[in-house]
């Protein structure tokens, strides 16, 4: 006898039918699905990042007692994020937002400031001229050659170099707030693109999260070095590059405890 009556063997039939149906719809079209939820994984990776520097579980200002010292508005989602607003100055998401951008431009100014600070010093072609000094030069006889090279930059009027900085910094700015050449609808702090990221060294997403925290942290630190240089200049009348030399060859005899009440600097001295 048959396993099946003949009613049950046609429902059998159309049941094979359509899986194999299917299965061949499946087999041809696999790939293309397959492709569409990587694409759409990848989308959800660069929408998100692992790094340890975001999101509830960063490090804060406090280390391991910094439960119930964290204001809620800080949430990790922004670099240099440590939690720490005591005096509540960002609670006010706009005043946060006008905050963080004037925090990074200065940064991105100290940390080119510092540099420029220190290299001209250490440079037998500029006679180690300190950096409170080095721009005076362009007042002298034969004006200020850059780095010591006249082949470089030289300049002899300072209207000139003025009107150069105004225009050349001001056109920068403008398209890096309001658009222009290098795009339309950029981000006003990272725009990035072929004008202000001709290496992609932001492409990736985790890689470009990274970059905003040493940034940040770079620049919070040029900061305090920029302060540190005008101190400096003020109590030995020296730039930074020399006072370190005077510290390596006294340790002792020369740091901040022993010059911090010697004033000795003066205008023309």
């Amino acid at each position: 006898p048959l396993p099946y009556t003949p009613q049950e063997s046609k429902k059998m039939s159309a049941i094979t039918s359509t899986f194999m149906t299917g299965a061949a719809v499946a087999a041809v079209s696999n790939g293309t699905r397959t492709e569409m939820r990587r694409t759409k994984a990848s989308k959800a990776t660069k929408k998100t990042s692992d790094s340890i520097w975001y999101g509830p579980d960063r490090p804060k200002w406090l280390g391991p007692y910094s439960d119930g010292a964290t204001p809620s508005y800080l949430t990790g989602e922004f670099a240099g994020d440590y939690g720490w607003d005591s005096a509540g100055l960002s609670a006010d998401p706009e005043t946060f937002k006008a905050y963080r951008e004037t925090e990074l431009i200065h940064a991105r100014w100290a940390m080119l400031g510092a540099l420029g600070c220190i290299v001209p010093e250490t440079l037998d072609a500029t006679n180690n001229v300190p950096w409170f000094k080095a721009g005076a030069l362009i007042f002298s006889e034969g004006g200020l050659d850059y780095l010591g090279s006249p082949s470089l930059v030289h300049a002899q009027s300072i209207l000139a170099i003025l009107g150069c900085q105004v225009v050349l910094m001001g056109a920068i700015e403008g398209y890096r707030v309001g658009g222009g050449p290098a795009g339309e609808g950029l981000d006003p702090l990272y725009p990035g693109g072929d004008y202000f990221d001709p290496l992609g060294l932001a492409d990736d997403p985790d890689t470009f999260a990274e970059l905003k925290v040493k940034e940040i942290k770079n620049g919070r630190l040029a900061m305090f070095a920029m302060f540190g240089f005008y101190v400096q200049a003020i109590v030995t009348g020296e730039g930074p590059y020399a006072n370190w030399q005077a510290h390596v060859a006294d340790p002792q005899g020369v740091n901040g405890f022993t010059e911090v009440f010697a004033t000795r600097f003066v205008p023309g001295n």
